[in-house]
């Protein structure tokens, strides 16, 4: 599906639907699924149809419908840069100091 080429509330018409989808392959009902994520059943009715709804509200049904997985596409790592990688390479020692010649100087003698 060509994301760019929806309206915003095509969009939320899209997810809606989708949500509406995984309620029914549960088999699950509106009332049973709305109580779960603790909000009314009109709400989520709304939200089926494409209504805006919270991203917490969304995040709530996604987690009633056990389908939170579907957010791992949403959140990315930090990358470090190659050139700033290359450049730490770069600084970190790769040899030791030679040891010094004269040996360590004795312990204070106790008196």
């Amino acid at each position: 599906m060509n994301w760019y080429s929806l309206s915003d509330l095509a969009i939320l018409r899209e997810l809606g639907s989708s949500l509406r989808q995984i309620r029914l392959n549960r088999n699950q009902s509106q009332q049973a699924v709305a109580e779960a994520a603790g909000i009314d059943r009109a709400t989520l009715s709304q939200i089926e149809h494409g209504r805006p709804t919270s991203l917490l509200t969304f995040v709530q049904l996604l987690r009633t419908l056990e389908q939170l997985d579907l957010l791992d596409t949403l959140v990315t790592k930090a990358e470090i840069n190659p050139l700033a990688l290359a450049r730490l390479a770069k600084k970190q020692r790769r040899n030791a100091s030679p040891a010094s010649s004269t040996p360590p100087p004795p312990p204070p003698a106790e008196w």
